[in-house]
């Protein structure tokens, strides 16, 4: 299956398991020796608006993919084995 990172960009994934929507894709990894992509990501919810940060990230395995259509991505993952944590940063 060919696709654009530019195309990925702008779709929503939803997780088939449970129906939850997790938001869309911010980026790929690739690997560069085969030119692949390895998983897509997601980046977590904001906490309060934003002021608190973001929950941790969705790394999914390209794997896990079942359908890409026209503006949706369904995934077949666990969630929790897919979160990244976000690195915290401090504020002094």
């Amino acid at each position: 299956m060919k696709n654009r990172f530019s195309s990925l960009k702008c779709k929503e994934v939803v997780c088939i398991c449970d129906g939850a929507r997790l938001g869309f894709v911010c980026d790929v990894e690739v690997d560069v020796k085969n030119g692949c992509i390895v998983a897509i990501i997601v980046p977590g919810r904001s906490r309060c608006f934003g002021l608190l940060g973001r929950r941790e990230d969705f790394v999914i395995p390209w794997c896990a993919i079942r359908q890409i259509g026209d503006d949706i991505i369904l995934v077949d993952a666990d969630l929790n084995k897919c979160r990244l944590a976000r690195p915290r940063k401090d504020f002094f």
